[in-house]
């Protein structure tokens, strides 16, 4: 009798660990605050990516040492709606890093991302859409900065495409179950939804809700089509590597605004992102290291990362130089010989 009682416990504890799907984070923006703020405000060591491929060579070594991007906070963007954009919205919507204070009940000392729109004020539906400088790459090798500047894969890294885990991209996920982010709300109407990508290509968009309180909240999307009776579920086994590559990363965080509501500055804060999911497959101690050994995943993802960087580069250059045009603060004004005799007569 005892032993039959146990066996029960035993498999209502298996069932039971069976029904809890596995929960990651996302995205964690307080781990893409500036490594040397003071120095260079959009510089995050861990995720730097190097863009100096789409350089000429009129371009010296050490301007190509500075040609470097990374998902630091202060390098994400605002992309508004066709309708919305011109020189006023576009140059108040902007992104910038904030630091919770000390003494704050939720996230004290962390960093967060800050977000400023400015809508157009007519009468009209609009959105903005918060994303990194760079599409994510989900199979690129971790690297570090070497002491003449340059990026360097170390060996043990090599093959393992692990550079974004955690930081924009999730792998092994199965079906979603919920997503969740926790934001600040200034009792703006907006709503906010979350824009994912798949392993093949494909977005999703998630609507979250509305950004109508006061304060950090956690919105949760749970999946209405999740079955969570596995004798419900269609069971079927698929090959493993290299087709069995599923994953979710991060395109963006988009914004709405009902043109029923009040137009101009919108604000609001974001501190991360995290998602539940079923394990596409079991996470088992495999005896060979199949993608270092044969480099699948990363070769199909390198022609599309190559022309991402490539993309990147020629916006980031002409940045560069548009920048070094551009007239500093500290420059004194030339002034032209033929003004002053003209204004002299």
């Amino acid at each position: 009798m005892r032993r039959t009682v146990l066996f029960v416990l035993v498999v209502l504890l298996l069932a039971a660990g069976l029904s809890f799907a596995e929960e990651a984070t996302l995205i964690d923006f307080s781990d893409l605050t500036a490594d040397y703020p003071a120095d260079d405000p959009v510089r995050n060591e861990r995720t730097l990516v190097d863009y100096s491929i789409a350089a000429g060579s009129s371009y010296t070594e050490e301007e190509k040492a500075e040609m470097k991007v990374s998902l630091a906070i202060n390098s994400w963007e605002i992309d508004l709606a066709s309708s919305s954009r011109n020189v006023v919205t576009t140059e108040n919507s902007l992104v910038r890093q904030a630091i919770v204070r000390e003494g704050a009940s939720d996230f004290e000392n962390e960093g967060v991302l800050g977000v400023r729109v400015h809508f157009p004020e007519g009468p009209f539906n609009s959105w903005a859409l918060i994303r990194p400088p760079f599409e994510i790459p989900a199979y690129a090798d971790r690297d570090f900065v070497q002491d003449d500047g340059s990026l360097a894969v170390p060996q043990e890294e090599a093959g393992r495409g692990s550079k974004f885990d955690g930081i924009g991209v999730v792998k092994n996920v199965g079906v979603l179950r919920s997503v969740s982010m926790n934001v600040y709300g200034l009792n703006f109407p907006q709503g906010i939804s979350i824009i994912l990508q798949d392993e093949n290509n494909e977005r999703h968009e998630i609507f979250m809700g509305y950004l109508n309180f006061d304060g950090w909240r956690t919105l949760e999307w749970r999946n209405p089509n999740y079955i969570t009776e596995v004798r419900n579920r269609e069971l079927r086994t698929f090959p493993l590597y290299p087709k069995l590559a599923p994953m979710r990363k991060l395109i963006g965080v988009r914004i709405y605004r009902d043109g029923a509501m009040e137009g101009g500055d919108f604000i609001t804060y974001l501190k991360d992102i995290s998602i539940t999911f079923d394990k596409a497959v079991l996470q088992l101690e495999r005896d060979i290291d199949d993608e270092a050994v044969w480099g699948i995943l990363q070769e199909r993802e390198r022609s599309r990362r190559e022309a991402e960087l490539r993309r990147l580069g020629n916006i980031q250059v002409l940045r560069y130089l548009e920048s070094r045009k551009m007239h500093s603060e500290d420059e004194p004004l030339e002034s032209g010989g033929g003004n002053e005799e003209t204004a002299a007569e």
